[in-house]
Order: C-alpha cells, then structure tokens, then sequence
C-alpha cells in the first residue's frame, strides 16, 4: 500500500497594511428652511475636524470648523464636504490657521474641500491662512461645483514657512465648474521639490504670503468686472464666465488678507 502524499500547506497572506495616518472626514448640509433662513440637517465632523454652528446673518447659516488636534501631519487625509440645496445660504470658516506638520514616515498629507453649490444658493468659504512649516509635504485639492444662478466666495490664503523658517512643500489645485462646465482649474507648487524658478522674479519674488479670492456671481453676466491692479503685487482677473479672480501676493498674512478683504468688499460681498 502506498503511503499517503504530505498534505501541502500554503501559507496565509499577510493582511495589507493599515493605511497610514489619520482619516476625517467633515460634513455639511445646507438646505432652505421655508421661513426664509437656512437650516443645517447634516452637520457630522470627525477627529480633528470638528463643526460648530454660529450666529445666523439674515438667512445665511453660520459654520465654524475647529481643530481638535494637531493636523494635517503626513500622511493624513482631511476631507471638507458642503452642500448646500437650491436657495440655501451658507458661510464656512475656520477657527485658526492650519498648520502643515511633518509625519514620521515622510508620506505627504492631504487635504480636499469639496463645494456643491444648487440653484439659487450661495456658499462664502473662508477658512484661516494655511501655514507650511518646514518638512512638511501638503497636497490640497479644493473642487467647487456650481449651479448655472449659484454664488460663491471662495479665500485661499498660503503662508510659507513659519517666522523665520523655510516653507514645507505644497501642492494646491483649484478647480471649478458652473453648469456642468469648466470655468477655473489652476495649480500652485512651492517648496521644496517645486518647478525651479517658484520664488524668482516671475513667482512670488521673495514673498512669504500668497492667496486668491474666487467671485462667481451671475451678476457679472450684465455688468462684468474689469481687470486691474490692486497695488504692485495684486491684480484682478476677470474670467470667461460670471467670475473674477483675485491674485496677491504680500510679506505677511495680515497685509495679504487686507488686499483680499478689499477686493471682496468691491465686489459687495
């Protein structure tokens, strides 16, 4: 009788490994409350990004996103989600600046806004300066989607590095749709391991705070802005839609959000 074959064992797969870094996600539905003001039936945030409603203005709601923990560090992925319902008004904006901090394994960080506008509503995002501290590698991806009569605010304002200290690498796009169609889509690199020339003459030539404000409003189809210059180092653009881009760039955050806050107060917002 012949002895049985030794019974092959294979040896398990070893389980993938955990993602590294902190996920978070913070949600934010808006919604017409039918008494002429703005309800909030999804308000949802998680780890260090947490939610807060404020003071109404007439019948915009009022959100505020607070830290609750140091991040972005590498390897996170923070994600921002708003959507706000045909004629809801919405304002968002940070408690503090967000501080790009190096991780442990030298993974970048991430960081996604995503802004769904319907018809009629309007959405103003206006978080704090994002500071790149140095060693720090940041990918942001801010995406808007607009309705064809929808309006938007949209403020982003970059630091480079903290006092005295060389800036993170940063990597930021901006894209916006209305209607279904294109009408912004940019990208901005700098720091280390950016395109040569990013703080040359034909970039932010020595500056260390740099930032944009974003109008769309349908108003512009009758009555369309016209491009100019606020100052040596800020200028107006109008775009091929219902929208103007504000470019500045400044040696601290306090005069950059001045130029900004000017632009956005010609524009009646």
């Amino acid at each position: 009788m012949t002895p049985a074959a030794p019974a092959t064992v294979t040896p398990a797969a070893p389980a993938p490994a955990p993602p590294a870094g902190l996920r978070a996600t913070a949600r934010i539905g808006a919604v017409r409350d039918g008494r002429g003001g703005t309800a909030l039936p999804l308000l949802a945030g998680e780890g260090p990004l947490a939610l807060r409603r404020t003071r109404d203005e007439g019948a915009e709601a009022g959100v505020m996103l607070v830290g609750a923990m140091s991040a972005p560090l590498g390897g996170d992925h923070l994600t921002v989600e708003a959507d706000a319902g045909p004629g809801a008004r919405l304002a968002l904006r940070s408690a503090a600046a967000t501080l790009a901090l190096p991780g442990r394994g030298g993974e970048p960080a991430r960081y996604d806004v995503r802004l769904s506008l319907a018809e009629d509503a309007e959405v103003r995002w206006l978080p704090e300066q994002l500071v790149s501290v140095r060693g720090s590698d940041l990918r942001v991806r801010t995406r808007a989607e607009l309705a064809p009569t929808a309006r938007l605010m949209l403020r982003e304002e970059q630091v480079l590095g903290r006092t005295g200290e060389a800036p993170g690498t940063l990597r930021a796009r901006l894209t916006v749709t209305r209607g279904g169609r294109p009408l912004l889509d940019q990208e901005l690199s700098c720091g280390p391991g950016a395109p040569g020339g990013w703080d040359g003459p034909a970039g932010i030539a020595g500056h260390r705070a740099l930032g944009q404000l974003l109008v769309v409003d349908p108003r512009f189809e009758a009555d369309p802005p016209a491009a100019r210059v606020l100052g040596e180092f800020a200028a107006v653009t109008p775009l091929a839609g219902p929208a103007v881009l504000v470019t500045a760039l400044a040696p601290d955050a306090l005069r950059l959000r001045e130029l900004l806050d000017e632009a956005a107060r010609a524009y009646g917002w």
